[in-house]
């Protein structure tokens, strides 16, 4: 059955000497995968140039509730991306998102709410001007909201990792923050794009940050395991 949806290119893996598979995350459906024929040949209607990380498209498919593989009849990108692709600090902040994007979509039915979220912030990195720095950080706490562990936030001293709440009281465990990382995350999830770089951050307390919001995820995210663009962006970044 036809059906028309937008969707954000996440992965791209090769299937024949000419085709792909498109691991896509659609407003509609959530996230498919999609065999696409062709997609490798210099003409191709729909080529594998169109589906890198983090663009944007709109999308006719064919869609059976019980196939694991679905097939697209059109494809069009839509805005079209003019600097995530140019941009090396963009285009590394799109593929260490899009990566952490990919492991926790595996596990989320389709959300027009999400969708809408993570359409709004691939725009806003492609027209940003300055304050990069911190966008991924922001991103990430505010993707939390969707996935469905957002912590309670308040001015408590302690940051519970493992459950997700601020306390006055160090947790039994290793997997905590402690002032003032905690008072800097708290503002990290308060903050939105447009004023992310106002948190004045180190190289160093900013890889520390990251490192424990990866962290976060771990904990409530099944099998999420290791990052293997965080060299990319450290390299980037210069932590």
């Amino acid at each position: 059955m036809l059906q028309q949806t937008k969707g954000i290119a996440l992965k791209v893996t090769d299937y024949s000497e000419s085709s792909v598979v498109a691991q896509i995350y659609t407003e509609t459906f959530g996230l498919q995968s999609y065999l696409i024929n062709g997609a490798k040949k210099p003409r191709a209607k729909i080529s594998t140039r169109m589906l890198q990380p983090f663009h944007l498209l709109e999308l006719t498919v064919y869609h059976k509730e019980t196939g694991n593989l679905q097939r697209i009849k059109e494809a069009s990108q839509s805005p079209v991306l003019r600097r995530i692709p140019l941009d090396i600090v963009k285009s590394s902040l799109a593929i260490y998102i899009n990566e952490v994007l990919y492991k926790v979509l595996r596990h989320q039915q389709a959300d027009p709410l999400l969708y809408q979220f993570l359409e709004h912030a691939i725009i806003w990195l492609d027209e940003a001007e300055t304050g990069l720095a911190n966008f991924h950080l922001v991103f990430l706490a505010k993707l939390t909201h969707f996935l469905g562990f957002k912590p309670r936030l308040s001015h408590h001293r302690y940051f519970n990792l493992m459950e997700g709440e601020f306390s006055q009281q160090m947790p039994p465990h290793v997997f905590m923050m402690d002032q003032p990382y905690s008072d800097i995350l708290r503002l990290i999830f308060e903050s939105n794009f447009s004023d992310c770089n106002k948190i004045k951050l180190s190289t160093n307390d900013r890889s520390y940050l990251l490192e424990k919001i990866i962290d976060f995820y771990r904990l409530h995210t099944e099998n999420f395991g290791q990052l293997n663009s965080t060299a990319i962006l450290e390299q980037v970044f210069e932590f």
